[in-house]
């Protein structure tokens, strides 16, 4: 819309009227035009159709970035109808979106924390138990803990453990239960 001077400039006081610019050329307006001409209506519609303004706003922004991606308009009979038909089609993909979404990450498929979470009681003995371990696996004959430590933390297998160490099969199985052995008689008077 463009103020033009209704009379001749040469008078006083001139009177001026708005014209559309647009209804004067025999081209139709662009989809960009028509969505800065029809923002409010838009936004008002989107917001009754995805319950928010907020998401109404965002919503506008795609049908925007749509309408202007729109290289070539042949012949739009009616741009304002175009205009409306991408916005109710962003309103529509929101909403399927937001279906899906509730579908896929509802809170009824997320397993609750278990009922048996460790006191500070248990975090203790837990503790004590661990540093008792620890003193106990030091206490260990040199070979007996290499081979120990080799299998149960470092996850070897036990023909791993014979090649590395040059030593046979069986001679690592009799280290690692004398190992577990020793652990288990030390540990008897912590183990529930």
């Amino acid at each position: 819309m463009y103020m033009v001077p209704d009379t001749f400039p040469a008078r006083r006081h001139l009177h001026c009227k708005a014209i559309n610019l647009s209804a004067m050329t025999s081209k139709p307006p662009s989809l960009i035009q028509v969505l800065s001409e029809s923002y409010g209506e838009l936004v008002s519609y989107l917001t009754l159709r995805l319950g928010g303004r907020s998401e109404a706003e965002d919503a506008f922004q795609d049908t925007f970035l749509k309408a202007q991606g729109i290289v070539s308009t042949p012949e739009i009979a009616n741009p304002r109808a175009y205009v409306f038909r991408i916005a109710e089609n962003v309103a529509m993909d929101r909403l399927r979106r937001r279906v899906a979404q509730r579908r896929y990450l509802s809170t009824d498929d997320i397993p609750e924390a278990p009922a048996d979470i460790a006191t500070a009681e248990q975090i203790v003995d837990y503790r004590q138990r661990l540093k008792r371990l620890e003193v106990i696996i030091d206490g260990l004959p040199a070979r007996q803990r290499q081979v120990f430590l080799m299998h149960k933390f470092d996850g070897m297998s036990h023909a791993e453990i014979a090649r590395e160490l040059g030593i046979s099969r069986s001679g690592v199985e009799k280290l690692i239960m004398k190992a577990l052995s020793t652990c288990r008689q030390k540990m008897d008077d912590l183990i529930d």
